[in-house]
């Protein structure tokens, strides 16, 4: 297998990136022990924004609290060894304002059945990011 090179992203190109794929997952602290949970996404203006079930941890205790949370989305060919991560870690919160959250809801259609009434905007607060090239001669 030919060697690969890690090169690091960009905050503009990991973002572009992690607005081209539809799914990641973000990573919260439940108990003073990590948890990470699936979701699909959007970027909006820079912002991660989810969609929530309001009975489930995250809209329950972790938006309401504006918890540090991680977000991570990748895109990664494991048979060429190809491919691209970002991480995400920002505070998350409730859109509060329900224009704002009614706009959100009607681009965000989520992936699982059931209320997935709350919206979860993530602010990030560092971005980082990577891709698996081929490898310089």
């Amino acid at each position: 297998m030919t060697a690969r090179d890690l090169k690091e992203l960009s905050q503009a190109d990991a973002l572009r990136l992690l607005a081209g794929t539809p799914l990641g997952r973000i990573v919260f602290t439940r108990h003073a022990l990590p948890a990470v949970r699936p979701v699909n996404h959007i970027v909006v203006d820079g912002h991660i924004v989810i969609r929530s079930n309001p009975g489930t941890v995250i809209s329950a205790e972790v938006a309401p609290a504006g918890a540090v949370v991680a977000f991570e989305a990748d895109e990664l060919d494991v048979a060429e060894r190809l491919g691209w991560s970002v991480i995400v870690t920002g505070v998350a919160r409730l859109v509060e304002d329900p224009e704002e959250a009614a706009l959100y809801r009607e681009r965000l259609t989520p992936w699982v059945a059931g209320e997935m009434d709350q919206v979860i905007r993530i602010r990030p607060e560092m971005v980082t990011g990577f891709e698996l090239v081929p490898a310089a001669s």
